[in-house]
């Protein structure tokens, strides 16, 4: 049974909504929307979905901006300190955290993951360069989590397609013909539900091994 929950952070009110393991949890996955989207996102829905089956419980958390009815998300730094003041609630179940996101959720999980004392980092459609500006590299941040990382891209994603991905110590599964939000086109070789199993397969897989 799904519940929510509001949290007051620095940046103002966040809402956590929990989607409770079905077994005994042995894993708290937290995850977080873009910069242009909820968590109504194919991808954290997905994840709400099929992960609890798997011992794990999944928290998907809204930025205080998007709480608050905004339509632009503010700055990195605002972001990464509403992510902090939910924290305390994510680890309040005793369990390891992995954190998460998409997008812009994706550089908060990154960012944050050593101080924070993540367990892992999940990062679905890791923007490693504006669309266009590949100069503009993100890497270090990717780089820089120091935990356990899984990033799931898409094969077309503006933002970065694997290939482009610099060598390191993450995790990078593909999602054929994706996009930034793993859309697929009608004449891709595979189906959205296709698209969409190879996520959740890819999680499922990667949250299993972890310690």
């Amino acid at each position: 049974m799904t519940t929510s929950e509001i949290i007051s952070t620095e940046a103002g009110d966040a809402r956590i909504t929990w989607h409770p393991a079905r077994q005994k949890a042995r894993l708290v996955l937290a995850v977080s929307h873009g910069a242009g989207g909820g968590i109504e996102a194919r991808d954290l829905q997905a994840l709400a979905r099929v992960l609890p089956g798997h011992g794990v419980s999944v928290a998907l958390v809204e930025q205080p901006w998007r709480v608050a009815g905004k339509k632009l998300a503010p700055a990195p730094k605002t972001l990464d300190t509403g992510w902090r003041g939910i924290w305390p609630a994510l680890v309040r179940p005793g369990l390891p955290v992995v954190s998460g996101g998409r997008s812009a959720g994706a550089r908060v999980a990154c960012r944050t993951a050593t101080e924070l004392g993540a367990h892992a980092v999940l990062a679905l459609g890791f923007p490693l360069h504006p669309p266009g500006k590949p100069e503009k590299s993100r890497a270090d941040e990717l780089l820089g989590s120091g935990v356990p990382t899984l990033v799931v891209q898409g094969g077309n994603d503006p933002f970065g397609k694997p290939e482009e991905f610099p060598a390191g110590s993450f995790e990078l599964v593909e999602v054929p013909y994706g996009d930034h939000g793993f859309a697929v086109p009608k004449r891709a070789g595979i189906t959205q539900e296709e698209a969409v199993t190879v996520i959740t397969d890819a999680v499922v897989k990667w949250a299993g091994s972890l310690g």
